[in-house]
């Protein structure tokens, strides 16, 4: 696939908003998390056809197992059922799916589920859309360092490089372009290491109703941006 300069090779989401669309048309919080997990598969393949090779969505994350107890437990229902969908969808257009993030505190059933979608489409050589589910920033720099404390490096043999290959993302480039839904304007913990030189950008409008059209403005905007990572 070949690259524009103009065009951001990783994007990174955060897919706020769910709730609160469905709240504004009197549905119930759990409609606005189903318009949004089906809004995830679009998206995807909206930037895969602009040409953004790295897609990567915070789905869920470690903060997110506070919420209500009826209502994680319908997200993640609403996870198995869109899964066979998500796949379908995204496998036939040669894209490949990885998880970030901690699947053990999910049920059996869905966890290997999930490892089983990601080794169907590990061969695919399209666009990369990573799923961060259970995820938290902060928890994948302390188990990388675990990581590399049980390995055989020496401190003076890890640099950024080394520790990067340590991380969930291992193999994806860092971020270019971090895009946040909903009106907030935060990283909410998502991609600290990965997102140290991304380009930032904050729309008012609700996850559920970001569209071709705001993907379309998202990119434009980018591609105004000028990229100096500390220089001149």
């Amino acid at each position: 696939m070949t690259q524009s300069a103009s065009v951001p090779r990783h994007v990174a989401i955060i897919m706020d908003g769910n709730g609160r669309w469905a709240t504004a048309r009197g549905l119930p919080r759990l409609e606005g998390h189903r318009v949004g997990l089906e809004k995830a598969g679009d998206a995807v393949l909206d930037f895969a056809a602009a040409g953004v090779s790295y897609i990567t969505l915070f789905s869920f994350s470690t903060e997110n197992w506070k919420r209500p107890k009826e209502e994680v437990a319908g997200i993640l229902r609403l996870l198995a059922e869109a899964l066979e969908r998500t796949v379908k969808d995204l496998n036939s257009q040669n894209i490949a799916i990885r998880h970030l993030g901690s699947l053990g505190r999910l049920a059996p059933p869905l966890r290997h589920r999930i490892k089983e979608v990601i080794e169907k489409t590990m061969g695919n050589s399209g666009a990369v859309a990573s799923f961060a589910f259970d995820y938290g920033g902060r928890a994948e720099i302390i188990q990388a360092t675990r990581k590399l404390m049980k390995s055989s490096l020496t401190p003076d043999e890890v640099d950024e490089e080394t520790f990067a290959k340590y991380l969930y993302s291992a193999g994806i480039p860092d971020v270019d372009l971090l895009i946040r839904t909903g009106g907030e304007m935060r990283l909410s913990n998502f991609l600290l290491w990965q997102a140290s030189y991304a380009e930032l950008y904050f729309t008012d409008t609700l996850w559920p109703d970001f569209s071709g059209a705001d993907i379309e403005k998202a990119l434009t905007e980018y591609a105004r941006r000028q990229r100096r990572f500390g220089g001149l």
